[in-house]
């Protein structure tokens, strides 16, 4: 059992490292700072089923380092949510397949709201739908899923939360969030403790 739960996690690190580091990676950075951070729109994140959770998690993280991000579940945006997209916003979108119905349908009601609202994909299909509707396609490398039965999102979700934070972080870096900044958006817990010391030790330094 030991050796079935290693050849897993080398399963799922070898799918991380293969993960193409390409301009849509850089595109999608850059739309997200000029609508969000330049033109004070927000990222609006969707997905459906285990793809959607890993979208939440992405648009909560964003978040809380200072780029404003929500959640848009694609079937309840059918049904009034869509009202949460602003003109200057923008959509990143994830559907390992790059054919999720939901999440056409979505795109094609956000752009019936707002036309041109910049697009951004994660997927492991270049040739699907989404992929050649992206303003800023990133591909996941399309790795094959850990799963005995090849079904269940496993390695794929593990690579789109990677992708995610690649992006959450590039962004903390280009908009200089700092220790300071963190604090002001996480009061409670644990890490609002830290980060209010490192941001304290931050400006003794500077005065010293």
């Amino acid at each position: 059992m030991k050796e079935a739960i290693r050849q897993v996690i080398e399963h799922e690190a070898k799918a991380i490292q293969a993960i193409p580091v390409e301009d849509g990676m850089l595109d999608a950075i850059e739309l997200i700072h000029r609508q969000v951070h330049q033109k004070n729109g927000k990222l609006v994140t969707s997905g459906m089923g285990k793809a959607g959770q890993i979208a939440a998690n992405i648009a909560t993280t964003f978040s809380s380092t200072g780029t404003p991000a929500v959640f848009l579940h694609p079937s309840e945006s059918q049904h009034g949510d869509l009202g949460v997209l602003q003109q200057n916003d923008v959509l990143l979108v994830i559907s390992n397949s790059g054919k999720t119905r939901e999440i056409i349908e979505l795109i094609e009601l956000a752009e019936n709201l707002y036309a041109g609202l910049p697009l951004i994909v994660i997927s492991s299909n270049p040739e699907g739908v989404l992929a050649k509707a992206a303003d800023a396609f990133i591909y996941t490398g399309n790795p094959q899923e850990v799963c005995p039965l090849g079904l269940s999102p496993t390695t794929s979700t593990t690579v789109m939360t990677v992708i995610g934070d690649a992006l959450v972080v590039s962004m903390m870096n280009k908009i200089g969030f700092s220790n300071e900044d963190y604090a002001k958006r996480h009061h409670g817990g644990y890490l609002g403790s830290k980060s209010r010391l490192q941001a304290e030790s931050e400006r003794r330094i500077d005065v010293d």
